[in-house]
């Protein structure tokens, strides 16, 4: 876990334990810090995570992934959806496609989450990004 310590200072860190939703309020802090995402698995990750990250902890609202292995399952993207679906939100579209047209199934996440992305990335603020979950959340549970 050194390595969390190695993460720029300001940067927007994408955490699954933040108590903050990422949203387009953040493109500015990317712009300036950068944006960063950790690519280990979450299974004991909670304590390093809640101690040692510097910057701002965000965490991704409601998406479905794309990738094979995890395919449709709420919450469980991989690292480059997490990052794509950040860029996204936060306004840079473009950068997202590129990095998501790496790999086969990149398009399939843009896909799955289209009508999410583009909400989350209307949204002002963290709260508004929580109220579209909630609405999201109503209508899959519904």
């Amino acid at each position: 876990m050194r390595q969390i310590k190695l993460l720029p200072k300001g940067a927007v860190i994408l955490n699954p334990y933040s108590k903050i939703a990422f949203s387009p309020a953040d493109r500015e802090r990317i712009e300036k810090h950068g944006l960063a995402a950790l690519d280990f698995s979450w299974e004991h990750a909670e304590k390093p995570l809640m101690k040692n990250v510097r910057g701002a902890s965000r965490c991704l609202p409601y998406l479905v992934a794309g990738n094979p292995v995890n395919f449709a399952c709420p919450t469980k993207l991989s690292t480059a959806e997490a990052l794509a679906a950040a860029l996204y939100i936060a306004g840079f579209k473009e950068e997202a496609l590129k990095l998501l047209s790496i790999f086969k199934w990149g398009h399939t996440f843009i896909e799955l989450n289209k009508e999410r992305l583009e909400e989350y990335a209307k949204a002002r603020n963290s709260s508004e990004v929580i109220e579209l979950q909630r609405q999201f959340l109503k209508n899959v549970q519904g």
